[in-house]
């Protein structure tokens, strides 16, 4: 059973050919013959692009989207075009993402814009594309960048502190000085004698890049930190997206906290433009958003609800925000009068929890603020200008990431400022200081007995933020006059929930990308069963975040790790039970039951995720950058910082299907993180042998460590990014030595070096942990054997995914010893089942369904359905099911969806 039949690992050329080819041409590795990789196949049916949910482009400017397509189909350099379901051509423009090994395309990106309104599928196929019918245009002079859609004019700073120096529409300067604010703390008030002081740091660039010039995208990127003085705080990363024909622009906005948690508070945290004001204050209008599609719709000079009436026709005309008739054809009551009326130029709406939000007005600073309305849930867009122009402004995810504020200044004067505050100024101010003082934990022994009862990995000094990141992402138009109900409702929606095009999941398997998986099936009852559970978990998980309320700035997008049915509440407070950090790999859950369900509120729920955990539960500077923390109270408290929560594996999915480059950097940053490993040993605490990093003999475990850096390199490949090379080099030079391991990855850890990129020669020992393939690893390994003939390394990971469910006796025969009390059986089933396919042996099938049905997991037995609970139980309303927990849903959602994939036709009746 040890013997792989050649027949399962030889696809293509000999693994001596497939060496040569490389040597010739890098990107020529694999299961394909030199002349199969030259030779194209059809070209296949067109692609037929949907949206992810109903209602079309809307407001928006554009959409970008990645398609997959299958190794050998398309040649580099492949065109492409894209039209309606009628025929029309959308302007389309295209790049490619990543490369199969024999330098075919794997993936490419689609960016569309103007002609995407009224359509509501689109299909995309080889020919060439349709030109914009406005010219996109950037060009660079004077340190400056100008970027012109052919509707709106962009000139961005390369220095200083305006990020964007002017957006005119015409000849008509719509908004300008557009920069970032950072408001610093230096102390917090604990008691009831308040005497915080701010002060105000400012944006200043430090550089600006044109990473997309066209003809249908520009992408602008501009990095800097806030400064005062000598003084700088909290790096930033900004990048500006333009589509051809578009009167709008996209801002996607990273911060980096680099302070001392213990005095560098984060008051406020916003991005503000300047509107000149050129109308007649009463032809000057304000409109914020409410809840759904409401409205609060006010004009800077109201002259509605007055003593005196100027006419239904004027005010009918200034509620729609059209321009006034000449005061002279008014009553001239009101007329002679009009110096009278007040001028409201400043507007605030802040949302200071997920729950309410309060909005109120004021004529100018130094007066008295009113209140003009309130309610749940804002939708945090807004617009300010006159019937000559204006800026409609909105922040994405504006109660789910409180508290954050929109506020209007001045806008009865020549000039309004507009802020939007991605952390509000009347919150309390930014606390990101750790949560207890140790209790006594000072060395590895106590540390490990805190770890028995908290289940919190504690060390002093590791419970530091310093470091994470989070992004955030806006949306701006530049109107020629105040745009009418229908198009704010439809520019709020656009803001709320930016349009997204994707490919049908039938396209997405056809290419084989992202492993074991398959489109939903419930031809058989058993089938169905299992499908029907996939759905209640996840609708579980969706209401929890809801009733829960894990929202916030900083939570936004993770999940919690178990469940205390005593208290009717997940275990928020209690060490590492708390918030989840990717623990056993609920990303991957989410991103492969949306590939094979096109079901938009999994992508959404998963897109939220992967814009949390790749910024805030990873380090992006200092020492630990490249490193993500274990799961804990804080996301950032625990001492365990591993490859296994950073990993690429975990980012793939969502930069692939939206080529976003936010997460291509994240991703990017990672290529090095090998040398993460001299700065610390994950197993410092528990190892009983002497070891102290060495450059060329660093412990790294060949589980959840390996995977990490072999996802990193394994994309930095495939995009063809600038450490591509190496990349490759390590990716091979581990994998071969990992292999050439008498026990392979049962092994467990190798010693390896960063200057050779190998792991040595190891000795016949037993190394197995439950947690080793539970991060990536099986998906990883899945990708690997698919595109490079490397049988040895074949071999020893189907020696892995035989042996870990095996009888203590058959691992003792193989590798020498027993692999001890194993847990998490329900979830390595799938490993079980890959070896089946691959082998052909239905035996293992078998075992792999019955581990799966009968393991360490959610069983047919449980009841699958939750409780609803009310007060004076739990604080809200919820649902409750307490034998739910993340770990075991991750692994039965990966089990279950890995499992019909590969060994589907075996589920027992």
């Amino acid at each position: 059973m040890s013997e792989i039949p050649r027949r399962t690992v030889l696809r293509g050329a000999a693994v001596a050919s497939a060496a040569g080819a490389v040597s010739q041409a890098p990107w020529l590795l694999g299961g394909r013959t030199a002349q199969a990789a030259a030779a194209e196949r059809d070209a296949g049916e067109p692609v037929t692009i949907r949206w992810l949910e109903e209602g079309g482009a809307g407001a928006a400017p554009g959409s970008t989207f990645g398609v997959p397509w299958p190794r050998g189909q398309h040649k580099e350099g492949r065109r492409f075009a894209l039209t309606t379901e009628d025929g029309k051509d959308v302007p389309v423009q295209t790049w490619a993402t990543a490369y199969w090994p024999d330098g075919t395309l794997k993936w490419t990106a689609h960016a569309a814009g103007a002609g995407l309104a009224g359509a509501g599928s689109y299909r995309l196929s080889p020919g060439e594309p349709a030109a914009p019918a406005e010219k996109l245009t950037v060009s660079e002079s004077g340190g400056r960048i100008t970027v012109d859609t052919g509707v709106i004019k962009t000139v961005i700073g390369g220095d200083g502190e305006h990020l964007v120096r002017s957006v005119t529409r015409g000849s008509t300067e719509i908004a300008r000085a557009g920069r970032l604010v950072l408001l610093r703390q230096g102390k917090i008030d604990d008691d009831d004698r308040g005497s915080a002081s701010w002060e105000r740091f400012d944006g200043e660039i430090s550089g600006a890049k044109v990473e997309q010039k066209g003809p249908v995208r520009a992408v602008v990127r501009i990095d800097g930190k806030h400064r005062r003085g000598r003084r700088s705080l909290l790096p930033f990363s900004v990048r500006l997206y333009f589509y051809a024909g578009a009167d709008s622009f996209r801002m996607v906005h990273t911060i980096t906290y680099d302070g001392d948690a213990s005095k560098d508070f984060v008051r406020g945290l916003g991005v503000r433009f300047t509107v000149p004001m050129r109308d007649e204050t009463y032809d000057r209008h304000i409109r914020i958003a409410g809840e759904s599609e409401g409205f609060l719709t006010e004009a800077v000079k109201g002259i509605t609800g007055l003593r005196r009436d100027p006419g239904a026709a004027v005010r009918t005309a200034q509620v729609k925000g059209e321009k006034l008739p000449d005061p002279a054809t008014w009553d001239q009551r009101v007329t002679t009068r009009l110096h009278l009326i007040p001028t409201w130029g400043d507007h605030t709406l802040s949302q200071l929890s997920a729950d309410g939000f309060t909005l109120r007005k004021r004529t100018k600073a130094g007066h008295g603020w009113i209140t003009s309305g309130g309610g749940g849930r804002a939708n945090g867009f807004g617009y300010v200008g006159g019937v000559s122009g204006g800026l409609s402004f909105g922040l994405r995810d504006f109660w789910e990431r409180h508290p954050s504020q929109l506020d209007i200044r001045g806008a009865a004067g020549d000039a309004a400022d507009v802020t939007l505050w991605l952390w509000s100024p009347e919150a309390q101010p930014m606390d990101l200081r750790f949560y207890h003082d140790g209790m006594g934990q000072d060395t590895y022994e106590e540390q490990l007995e805190g770890l028995q009862i908290t289940y919190e990995d504690y060390e002093p000094g590791f419970g530091t933020p310093y470091g994470i990141a989070r992004t955030s992402e806006l949306m701006f138009w530049a109107n020629a006059a105040t745009p009418d109900a229908g198009t704010l409702v439809r520019q709020s929606a656009a803001v709320r929930t930016p349009p997204q095009l994707v490919a049908p999941p039938a396209q997405l398997h056809a290419a084989k990308v992202f492993g074991d998986w398959a489109p939903e099936d419930r031809s058989t009852e058993g089938k169905k069963t299992v499908e029907e559970h996939l759905d209640f978990l996840f609708s579980y998980y969706k209401g929890q975040v809801e009733s829960r309320r894990w929202y916030g700035f900083w939570d936004h997008g993770d999940i919690m790790h178990t469940y205390d049915p005593d208290r009717h509440q997940w275990r928020y407070d209690v060490g590492g039970y708390a918030w989840d950090n990717s623990e056993l790999s609920p990303d991957l859950w989410l991103w492969l039951g949306y590939l094979r369900s096109g079901r938009a509120d999994i992508f959404r729920f998963a897109e939220h995720m992967t814009r949390h955990t790749g910024e805030v539960d990873v380090y992006h500077l200092g020492e630990w950058a490249g490193l993500g923390t274990r799961h804990g109270v804080q996301h950032y408290g625990c001492s365990a910082k591993q490859q296994r929560i950073s990993t690429a594996a975990y980012r793939r999915y969502y930069y692939f299907l939206t080529a976003d480059e936010r997460v291509g950097d994240l991703m990017r940053s990672l290529v090095d993180s090998d040398e993460t490993f001299l700065a610390l040993d994950p197993l410092r605490k528990i190892r009983t042998e002497p070891y102290e990093p060495d450059r060329n003999a660093l412990a790294i475990g060949l589980g959840t460590d390996w995977s990490g850096l072999a996802a990193a390199w394994l994309t930095e490949w495939e995009r063809r990014g600038p450490q591509a090379e190496k990349a490759r080099k390590r990716l091979l030079s581990t994998m071969r030595t990992i292999a050439r391991m008498p026990n392979g990855f049962v092994t467990g850890e190798g010693l390896y070096d960063l200057d050779t990129g190998e792991f040595a020669e190891a000795e016949k020992k037993v190394g197995v942990s439950h947690l080793s393939a539970m991060f990536g690893q099986v998906e990883i390994c899945s990708e690997l054997i698919d595109l490079i003939d490397m049988p040895e390394f074949e071999k020893a990971w189907l020696q892995y995914c035989r042996l870990y469910g095996a009888t203590p006796a058959e691992q003792q025969q193989e590798c020498g010893a027993e692999f001890g009390n194993l847990i998490l059986k329900q979830g390595h089933s799938r490993l079980t089942a890959y070896a089946a396919t691959r082998l052909g042996d239905d035996q293992l099938a078998i075992r792999a369904w019955r581990e799966f049905h009968t393991g360490d997991g959610y069983g047919p037995s449980l009841p699958w359905k939750a409780e609803k609970l009310t007060g004076p139980d739990v604080l809200n309303p919820a649902e409750e099911a307490t034998w739910v927990d993340t770990n075991t849903t991750a692994l039965y959602g990966l089990a279950a969806i890995q499992n019909l994939a590969l060994i589907g036709d075996k589920l027992p009746g």
